[in-house]
């Protein structure tokens, strides 16, 4: 099989009347589905070198997170929460005949895996976060990121053309858990990528499915029976500090790796080295 983008019309089924999802279903009968999760102003497009490099040897389902690319939301401000987006996620699986598959999870694309992961455990045979976390653990730590969260909101909502959102992306990714990415030859055209969200959007999707929002997993963490691969940058310090502590949590199923030569995004800085831990974790017995 050769991989084709199958893009679809965003989709409104009974079991979501109150989303249109805009996904991609590649769909190959007798190999497992990976289900890719991007993070906060990433897009469907997020993973398609990897799963490039990745090939035949699965089944691919990719989508736009609410608030971000095409999916459209068609509820108040409760269907951004994360509750809410992983109930719609499994009403989708099932709409799409997927009783389980592998799950991949990016950044907030990862704590949205994560709580999947501990709340439908039926439904996944392997997970791989990369740069996740479980939140934060105290009220005192989600209140100030809410704080800090509503300072970034009020940018986005006063944007009024491109240019103010390209100045926003930028001074984004020079925070120090990106590292070296916007060295990186792919990081103008991620940048266009991003450009294609909708700031009001992702206003809604950093205010009510934040850090600061999603209930604490720390301790849902530890009765976790799903194999775990954890998968880190090594520039990006905070991360590696916080997928340490979710490693000695849960050590019987889950595994960490450091990848060399990247921060926070992984799946861009070192495709390939990405690429080989994912196939190796979910293909092994």
């Amino acid at each position: 099989m050769t991989y084709l983008k199958s893009m679809q019309t965003p989709q409104i089924t009974p079991l979501n009347k109150n989303y249109h999802f805009h996904y991609s279903f590649n769909k190959n009968s007798l190999k497992p589905v990976i289900l890719f999760l991007h993070g906060f102003m990433g897009n469907i497009y997020e993973f398609d070198e990897a799963i490039q490099l990745l090939g035949d040897d699965f089944s691919y389902l990719t989508l736009d997170l609410p608030g971000h690319g095409k999916t459209k939301v068609l509820c108040g401000d409760e269907c951004y929460k994360i509750e809410n987006t992983a109930q719609a996620i499994i009403n989708l699986l099932d709409e799409l005949k997927i009783a389980q598959c592998f799950l991949v999870g990016y950044s907030m694309g990862g704590r949205l895996g994560l709580y999947l992961t501990l709340h439908f455990p039926e439904r996944f045979i392997k997970v791989v976060l990369e740069s996740a976390s479980p939140g934060l653990p105290t009220d005192a730590e989600r209140l100030s990121r809410i704080k800090g969260d509503y300072q970034i909101t009020r940018k986005l909502i006063r944007m009024i053309d491109k240019s103010e959102f390209q100045v926003f992306l930028h001074n984004w990714y020079n925070q120090p858990i990106f590292g070296n990415i916007k060295n990186h030859p792919v990081y103008q055209k991620m940048i266009e990528s991003r450009l294609e969200n909708n700031p009001l959007a992702l206003a809604k999707s950093l205010q009510f499915m934040g850090n600061g929002y999603q209930p604490s997993l720390w301790d849902k963490l530890e009765a976790n029976q799903i194999p775990l691969l954890l998968l880190v940058g090594e520039y990006d310090e905070k991360f590696v500090h916080i997928n340490t502590a979710m490693y000695y949590r849960n050590s019987l199923v889950t595994q960490l790796q450091v990848i060399p030569k990247a921060g926070h995004n992984i799946h861009l800085e070192n495709t390939q080295n990405f690429v080989d831990h994912l196939g190796k974790f979910l293909l092994e017995n």
